[in-house]
């Protein structure tokens, strides 16, 4: 006698694309949705899809039917995965997250050179290197097909710039769609809001490399358990990094990427019908507008005090200086634009 076993697959898929704190929305969501087992992403619709449903379905097996189904995952860019997705769960609605594309660009370079997947090398000499895939932000290319997939109300369409400065908006606009009750962000204000981020490159490029295919190999065999050990002893990190810091991208990188990118912004401002102006202004006038706003108030206040303590001590005249008090800035004091 045979026993059939009920395959459980999800309902909601959070589909990316990457580098836009899909894993800060996983950290959020868990205890409120059943997710992947010991897992954040599968990736079972680009790279294991050769493995059949029922791998993908082992993924959920303690999930009992009283919560809802969900995986976040990043497979926004992939061609083969609306199709593949549809095929096995007709009904699934999706939700997806854009970034402003220079920074989401950068920040996946950094991802690959931690995981050894380009050479080591400057920023500009990587991009000639990267895949077509690594460097697509074609966002109004690709809604188009998860549209006409799912249809346009089953897709929803969030920004990485609403995650960073309102969370808690973000997370309900996100709680709503799915249809689960909503999650106060101020019991999760031990999670960090941004993308997981890389400070520096693999000290040893081939130690980086063997790496990541040890963890190509552990997801394959679904070996989450030591995968997770070896992160939480901070094998991965040791592996992809060490190494020199990473530099922020010159004006002129940024000023080129924002030119290159400026059609793909209009594309998807027309399509979603939104004000996606930020993402066209050089990074260094984006600073100077935000200093001047944020900074302007607290200076304000701050400078009385310090002139009545400098008076105090006598020294007035040592410490009138012709240097902006922002110079010392760099960008990792922005958290906002944090790659």
């Amino acid at each position: 006698m045979t026993t059939t076993i009920k395959r459980r697959l999800p309902e909601i898929i959070a589909a990316g694309p990457g580098r836009t704190g899909s894993t800060w929305l996983h950290r959020v969501l868990e205890g409120h949705l059943d997710l992947p087992y010991d897992i954040k992403e599968t990736r079972f619709f680009t790279h294991f899809y050769y493995k059949g449903i029922d791998w993908y379905a082992r993924h959920f097996r303690y999930a009992t039917g009283d919560r809802k189904i969900a995986e976040i995952g990043t497979y926004f860019f992939s061609p083969e995965a609306p199709e593949r997705i549809k095929t096995h769960i007709p009904d699934c609605r999706i939700i997806t997250t854009v970034r402003d594309p220079v920074d989401r660009l950068y920040s996946t370079f950094k991802l690959l050179v931690h995981l050894a997947e380009v050479r080591r090398g400057t920023f500009d000499e990587a991009l000639n290197s990267l895949s077509s895939k690594a460097k697509d932000n074609r966002y109004a290319f690709h809604f188009k097909v998860w549209f006409e997939t799912f249809g346009r109300e089953n897709v929803l369409v969030t920004t990485y710039d609403e995650l960073r400065a309102a969370p808690q908006s973000y997370v309900d606009r996100v709680t709503d769609f799915i249809g689960i009750e909503r999650i106060s962000m101020a019991e999760k204000s031990h999670l960090s809001n941004e993308t997981n981020s890389f400070a520096r490159a693999p000290k040893s490029r081939k130690l980086a490399r063997k790496a990541s295919r040890l963890r190509a190999r552990l997801r394959g065999h679904q070996a989450y358990g030591v995968l997770n050990l070896l992160a939480h002893l901070g094998v991965w990190e040791f592996c992809g990094g060490r190494g020199e810091l990473f530099p922020p991208l010159t004006p002129e990188q940024d000023a080129r990427l924002r030119a290159h990118y400026l059609p793909e912004v209009e594309a998807l401002e027309e399509m979603l019908m939104v004000d996606l102006s930020a993402w066209k202004k050089p990074r260094e006038r984006r600073r100077s507008v935000e200093r001047t706003v944020v900074g302007a108030g607290l200076l304000r206040v701050a400078a009385m005090g310090i002139l009545g303590g400098l008076l105090a001590l006598g020294m007035i005249q040592t410490a009138v200086s012709p240097t902006n008090p922002w110079d010392s800035l760099t960008s990792q004091s922005e958290p906002f634009y944090r790659l």
